[in-house]
C-alpha cells in the first residue's frame, strides 16, 4: 500500500527518518534540476543536493504545514544555489569560451544575463513560476506575501524582462 505524500511529509516533519528519506528521494529530481538552473554544474548540483538534504534535516521539524514541504525543500535549494554564485560573482568570463558557443547557448546566455538584472527576490519569483511550474498560491506561501502581491510582481518582473530585451535589439526573446 502506497502511503500518500501528505502522509509521508507529515510523519517527515515529525521526525521519522525514514519518512524523511522517502521525502527526500520523491522531491531529488526536482532538486537538482533547481540546482542546476542556478549552478550549471552537475558535480555542484549534486553538492546543492547533499548540503540542502542535511539542512533540510536538521530544520524539517520547523515546517508548519505538511503540504508546502516540496516548496520549503525548494527555497532552501534557491538560498543556497545564490549564496553559491553570490561567492563566485569575483568570477571572470573566458571571453575565448564565448566563441565557441552555439546559437542555442548565446540565447541562454542572454536569458541568463537578462535574468541577473533582476533582483534576488525578482528572479526567484520567475524560477519558483516558470521553471518549476509553482502555482501562484504556493508561490505566495513560500514568498510569505499575499497572492496579488506575487501577481503584481511577477507582472512587474516580465515587463522588465521585456523591456530589457526591447533594449539589446529585439521583442522576440521574452
Amino acid at each position: 500500500m502506497e502511503m500518500n505524500v501528505k502522509e509521508l511529509h507529515r510523519k517527515a516533519i515529525v521526525g521519522d527518518d525514514d519518512a524523511f528519506l522517502a521525502v527526500m528521494q520523491l522531491h531529488k529530481e526536482s532538486l537538482l534540476r533547481t540546482a542546476l538552473a542556478f549552478l550549471r554544474n552537475e558535480n555542484d548540483a549534486i553538492e546543492a543536493l547533499q548540503e540542502v538534504t542535511y539542512r533540510a534535516y536538521k530544520k524539517i521539524r520547523t515546517v508548519k504545514e505538511p503540504s508546502y514541504l516540496k516548496t520549503w525543500l525548494i527555497r532552501i535549494m534557491m538560498n543556497y544555489c545564490q549564496d553559491q554564485l553570490n561567492l563566485r560573482k569575483r568570477f571572470t568570463v573566458d571571453a575565448s569560451a564565448l566563441k565557441t558557443v552555439s546559437a542555442e547557448d548565446i540565447s541562454y546566455l542572454e536569458m541568463r544575463e537578462a535574468l541577473a538584472t533582476l533582483s534576488d527576490e525578482e528572479q526567484r519569483l520567475i524560477y519558483l513560476k516558470y521553471f518549476q511550474e509553482s502555482k501562484i498560491k504556493d508561490i505566495a506561501q513560500s514568498e510569505n506575501i499575499p497572492e496579488g502581491t506575487v501577481k503584481s510582481r511577477l507582472h512587474k518582473t516580465m515587463r522588465t524582462l521585456r523591456s530589457y530585451f526591447e533594449d539589446i535589439g529585439g521583442s522576440d526573446h521574452v
